[in-house]
């Protein structure tokens, strides 16, 4: 950062100028891209799910609730782990906030893990997470969804990830998914997964306009600095 180009104010206002326009470029093809994605082809959901909640067993259109859209983010949390990944951690760290927003827009929004609730009861606890959060324990919802793998897929290379054969060997990677309910009738209107996470995810975007960015040159994969958030003090 010493080497930095260092200017007065009228240059720097001009090269701010400068770089306002592509910004907004960028924004209007942003825009363009939304919808774009609205207008994506639908499928219908007629396989039965089931998950386990605070309040017992819960079907995919009970997640719902009241409201005609859902968006579940694929915590990756296998049953035998005692704390879910640093990585999905941290998305859920921006989670509690936006739920009544969601809300007055039509929208209801779930984590769902494989990990048996307990475990994710008690990790929300530790966190001071209320957002909504059930286990898919016995159910193909996450393998569906493509963000779990069986052993078997994932040794003879059937596994895939991102719509395309994926390089990793975990047995559980994250996503986020989208879904419409009109009447009795569910549909999975669209999912995304690895960097198409990343734009979910407001820390690292403010990260995006600090002097050093994210900052993550030179580390052993991107993610490495991260901790779990009850980490950091220890």
């Amino acid at each position: 950062m010493a080497n930095h180009s260092v200017v007065d104010h009228e240059s720097w206002l001009a090269a701010r100028k400068q770089f306002l326009a592509k910004e907004k470029a960028f924004t209007q093809q942003r825009d363009e891209l939304s919808r774009e994605r609205r207008e994506l082809p639908w499928e219908r959901v007629d396989k039965p799910y089931v998950f386990f909640g605070e309040h017992g067993k819960e079907t995919l259109a009970d997640l719902f609730g009241e409201k005609s859209q859902l968006i579940v983010y694929h915590f990756m949390f296998a049953p035998d782990w005692e704390l879910g990944c640093r990585g999905c951690s941290f998305w859920a760290d921006n989670f509690n906030g936006i739920i009544p927003h969601l809300a007055a827009r039509d929208v209801s929004f779930v984590a769902v893990s494989r990990a048996p609730l307990h475990k994710l009861q008690e990790q929300a606890r530790k966190f001071g997470w209320t957002f909504k959060w059930v286990s898919s324990a016995g159910s193909d919802f996450n393998y569906d969804y493509g963000v779990s793998f069986s052993p078997e897929s994932i040794e003879q290379g059937e596994a895939s990830y991102n719509y395309r054969p994926m390089k990793s060997q975990s047995q559980d990677l994250p996503g986020i998914s989208a879904f419409s309910k009109e009447n009795d009738a569910i549909f999975h209107t669209y999912s995304t997964y690895s960097r198409g996470v990343d734009m979910l995810n407001t820390a690292y975007h403010y990260l995006d306009i600090a002097p050093k960015g994210r900052d993550e040159d030179g580390l052993d994969f991107p993610m490495a600095w991260l901790k779990h958030r009850i980490d950091y003090a220890s």
